[in-house]
């Protein structure tokens, strides 16, 4: 079998497909790209036995149809150098393997039986089918992940949450300190459903999902998903259990709101935080339309405060939060102003955008932290 196709085609199709391969695998055949040749169109997947990618690209030429797998690692290495060429591909299934040749030379890998590659997740039938723009399921994914824990005893919350309702499509990340809470008001269903996409499968779609794309498709039941758009598929294996009532720990009664331009929050909070203690407590205190900064760490004589105008009326109030949380949040919206919400010291702060993205409603919380005043 012989095929050729652009090497910076398939080199680009490459390094996507190896971010799903793990470094070590109890299965060697997980290590490989499968190659399956069918007319013009070369599909490629790779997978790690709970998530599969498959994507494809069109061939300049072609003379059989087939699929082998082949090692990922000198595949990869060699051909992301390559500039914009031909290439060619001759496979010998006698001696099992591969040729690849290109514009100054050549080079030969070993290749295997693709049936011995494990088969792709299947979604049950009655599966529920959620359909979002590209860009929307991007921008969410961007602002959420940061957010999601990494505590093997609590699973549920290591992913991101969807729950589709009769109203919208929400879209929920948490470690049990910080949460955003993303709802999507043009996505919703008759019939209730929820599931918890994986870290993993999260990441593969931040990295590949473009703004300006068409629309996302996500085919998923009790046990599995299946991820489609432009030309990927990723299935995946979803995390398994009850997610946490996340409205019951968002406080709706937050008299107290500061308006405030968020990167010089952010610039100013960058700077006092390598003042902050082991904690990394920041104190901050509103009052008359000045929000003050202090961090402190008496161990070693250390000490930072700034002040900064804002728009609070509220009663005067000094909280504390996880600098470097605070510093996350604020990475993460994109808007000129943010308001804090605040009921009082001990109950969590909100943070949202002085205005919303189009149809959508987005909400960031962070659990405070106590003051030794």
């Amino acid at each position: 079998m012989r095929f050729t196709l652009s090497s910076t085609a398939l080199s680009s199709k490459l390094i996507a497909l190896s971010r799903v391969i793990n470094t070590k695998s109890s299965l060697p055949i997980l290590s490989d790209f499968v190659f399956e040749v069918d007319g013009n169109t070369l599909r490629l997947t790779a997978s790690d036995s709970e998530n599969m990618m498959k994507t494809s690209v069109e061939l300049n030429e072609s003379d059989d149809s087939g699929t082998f797998a082949i090692g990922s690692h000198y595949l990869l290495e060699a051909v992301k150098g390559f500039s914009e060429q031909p290439i060619t591909f001759e496979v010998n299934r006698e001696e099992n393997l591969a040729k690849i040749i290109y514009q100054n030379g050549q080079f030969s890998l070993p290749i295997e039986d693709a049936d011995e590659f494990p088969q792709a997740l299947q979604v049950g039938d009655g599966a529920n089918v959620i359909t979002i723009a590209s860009g929307m399921l991007a921008d969410n994914i961007n602002r959420s992940v940061f957010a999601t824990g990494d505590d093997p005893l609590r699973p549920v919350m290591n992913g991101i949450y969807f729950d589709l309702t009769q109203e919208c499509l929400t879209i929920v990340a948490s470690d049990g300190r910080k949460l955003v809470r993303n709802k999507v008001l043009t996505v919703a269903s008759d019939v209730p459903a929820s599931f918890i996409l994986p870290k993993k499968p999260t990441l593969l779609l931040k990295n590949l999902l473009g703004k300006d794309g068409g629309d996302v498709t996500i085919k998923f039941d009790d046990h599995n998903a299946e991820i489609s758009f432009d030309d990927c598929l990723i299935a995946c294996r979803l995390i398994e259990g009850r997610y946490p009532n996340y409205n019951s720990v968002i406080p709706h009664d937050n008299p107290n709101q500061l308006t405030v331009d968020r990167v010089a929050l952010l610039s100013a909070l960058r700077r006092v935080q390598p003042f902050a203690n082991s904690g990394n407590l920041i104190r901050f205190h509103m009052e008359n339309g000045v929000l003050q900064l202090d961090a402190e760490d008496y161990d070693f004589s250390r000490t930072a405060t700034e002040k900064m105008s804002c728009e609070y009326g509220g009663m005067p109030m000094s909280i504390g939060f996880k600098g470097s949380a605070f510093i996350e949040i604020l990475s993460n919206f994109d808007c000129q102003d943010v308001v804090l919400q605040l009921a009082d010291p001990s109950r969590a702060g909100v943070v949202v955008p002085s205005e919303q993205p189009e149809n959508q409603d987005v909400l960031m919380l962070l659990m405070p932290m106590l003051i030794n005043e």
